[in-house]
């Protein structure tokens, strides 16, 4: 049986036509959201149509994916688990965002090698003070829309949670003490003794394949399989460690990769990932 996911509370009666009209059958009510079980998966063009014709989120589980077995929820950071791209927000501050952002725009849409391109940003920010970044961190970074309820019901759930990112342990470091993060891996920045960054990144840099490897490197600590993990991303260097894991999410993501997501949330928050655990 298909599981069809509708992301939604309270649907009105148009909105359960909609769903009569498509599916021959009635959403029903499940916590946060509405269910359909279907004898055979829909296929990409009617949800296409449904996701057209309203707003909000409609997705069908895998038939392989098996909710009562996932230990793992691994997500990016910038613009998935937060409102921002650290390093935008940091050539802002320097008065050079128009060039980072261009370069990461284009490494996101898989358009640029994202490890070249990581070096080109860094390079940028050569010289700026420690006191720069915290400034992002304290005013401008924030959590997306449910990301501390999707933390707290993964703990409540003996489900770990790992944050990877192609940014910086900066933030990594600071959201992993404020929400009791399991595990975080990400960009080391280097320093000078004056506390002002070399332009260079310390060590090998995390892009898609470290991702993927992280993915696997804990599936193997906590003795389970890929399969048994859910990956949340938004850009192409998210792409790999989604294709290993037993769900993805393509959390506001790029359209090439909600094409390649098994899911994908544009209007909920992240707390919308619970539905796919009932």
């Amino acid at each position: 049986m298909a599981k069809l996911i509708i992301h939604r509370a309270h649907l009105t009666q148009a909105e359960q036509a909609l769903l009569q009209t498509h599916f021959g059958s009635e959403a029903v009510a499940v916590a946060q959201h509405h269910r359909i079980e279907l004898s055979e998966t829909p296929s990409t063009e009617t949800l296409s149509t449904i996701r057209a014709l309203s707003d909000w989120d409609i997705n069908c589980l895998p038939d392989d994916f098996d909710p009562s077995q996932v230990k793992l929820i691994i997500s990016d950071m910038d613009s998935t688990l937060i409102n921002i791209e650290c390093i935008d927000e940091i050539g802002e501050h320097l008065g050079i965002k128009a060039q980072i952002s261009h370069i990461t725009e284009s490494a996101m849409r898989g358009e640029l090698n994202f490890e070249q391109s990581l070096t080109k940003r860094v390079a940028l920010l050569k010289g700026t003070p420690l006191s720069a970044l915290e400034t992002v961190y304290q005013q401008r970074l924030k959590l997306n829309d449910g990301a501390e309820q999707l933390i707290e019901m993964t703990k409540a759930r003996d489900i770990k949670f790992a944050l990877v990112s192609g940014g910086f342990t900066f933030f990594t470091d600071r959201l992993q003490a404020r929400l009791a993060l399991d595990f975080t891996r990400a960009n080391v920045l280097g320093f000078d003794d004056n506390q002002h960054t070399s332009g260079e990144v310390v060590g090998d840099i995390i892009g898609a394949e470290a991702k993927r490897e992280f993915l696997l490197e804990l599936c193997d600590q906590l003795g389970i399989g890929p399969n048994q993990a859910i990956a949340v991303g938004d850009g192409a260097n998210d792409l790999r460690m989604m294709q290993d894991a037993g769900l993805s999410v393509a959390y506001h993501a790029k359209p090439t990769v909600q094409a390649a997501a098994d899911t994908a949330l544009n209007h909920r928050g992240l707390d919308a990932i619970l539905d796919f655990l009932l």
